[in-house]
């Protein structure tokens, strides 16, 4: 359902986000180190985080990237719908262009109610839920 793409950088801003209580920024080698992607892929998709006032981006040598408390409660789907864009929830489960209620592909009502709920899943979650769960070792990201 999510690209690669997507799915590195939820990792990249749940990493920044396990760094705010500390306020350490992070290089950009630190971000695909921890994501396990490539420098160059991970430099595109922070380049466009910053653009959409997900993450923040300073200059220098105390620079870095980095996320604010304000960013901590932005909703997961904004990282979604800045990367894959909202399409994403209405696309069939198949790829198939022409998939709908009145024409269903082969999956289409097994799949709808599967897409309605990350949807709400996405929604549902802030950044903050997803990296304290890290912070305090319940969850993982490296793998």
């Amino acid at each position: 359902m999510l690209s690669l793409t997507c799915k590195a950088s939820i990792k990249a801003v749940i990493f920044l986000g396990s760094r705010l209580r500390t306020g350490e920024r992070s290089s950009l080698k630190e971000v695909a180190a921890y994501t396990g992607e490539n420098e160059h892929t991970v430099g595109k998709l922070l380049q466009r985080l910053v653009k959409a006032g997900i993450i923040q981006s300073a200059k220098g040598p105390k620079g870095g990237f980095y996320i604010t408390p304000k960013q901590a409660d932005q909703r997961v789907i904004r990282i979604v719908e800045t990367i894959d864009g909202s399409d994403l929830f209405k696309q069939c489960g198949l790829g198939l262009n022409k998939c709908s209620d009145a024409h269903p592909c082969p999956i289409h009502d097994a799949y709808k109610p599967i897409r309605e709920g990350f949807r709400k899943l996405c929604n549902d979650r802030k950044v903050r839920d997803l990296y304290e769960g890290v912070n305090s070792g319940l969850s993982h990201l490296v793998g």
